[in-house]
Order: structure tokens, then C-alpha cells, then sequence
């Protein structure tokens, strides 16, 4: 596995630790459901492409994290761990 690939596991790894146990339970529950048009998400698989927006196009929503589903102060730690790895 090359450094790229180690870090954006890495990273991703990092995000989920973030999240508390409320968040957990609150983005299972949106993997069962669809976004809404305009909602904001982090697809974990593309970490590199940063802070996305629902567009109506199906989202296959079991490797997104949405921003509805964490708290504010949550999602700006996320954005913080995206920033760094799209930085060359």
C-alpha cells in the first residue's frame, strides 16, 4: 500500500473516531434514507473531493457522512482532517 492510500485511510479512520455516539447512531439511520437536494456530505471513499452537495443524482449513501447527521462543531473538525489531505 503506497502513503496515499495509508493516509486517506488513515484520515478516514480519524473522521469516524470523531464522532460520538449519538452521531454514530444518527448517520446509521441516514444510511437508510436518501439525501435531499442541496444537503451537504463527505463521500469517505473520495475524501480528496471535499465537501460535496446532493444534486438530485443518487448518492450510493452507505459510504457518505452527511452534515445533517453530526453536530456543527463536529462537521468543522471533519472539514479541518479533509483540508489537510487535499493540500499537496
Amino acid at each position: 500500500m503506497n502513503t496515499e492510500h495509508r493516509d486517506r485511510y488513515t484520515t478516514r479512520d480519524d473522521i469516524v473516531e470523531m464522532l460520538s455516539d449519538t452521531e454514530i447512531a444518527r448517520v446509521s439511520t441516514a444510511e437508510t434514507s436518501e439525501l435531499t437536494e442541496g444537503d451537504e456530505y463527505i463521500d469517505l471513499t473520495r475524501l480528496e473531493d471535499g465537501v460535496q452537495c446532493a444534486d438530485g443524482v443518487i448518492v450510493p449513501i452507505g459510504r457518505v457522512l452527511p452534515k445533517k447527521a453530526v453536530r456543527e462543531q463536529t462537521w468543522g473538525r471533519i472539514l479541518e482532517k479533509v483540508e489537510l489531505l487535499a493540500q499537496p
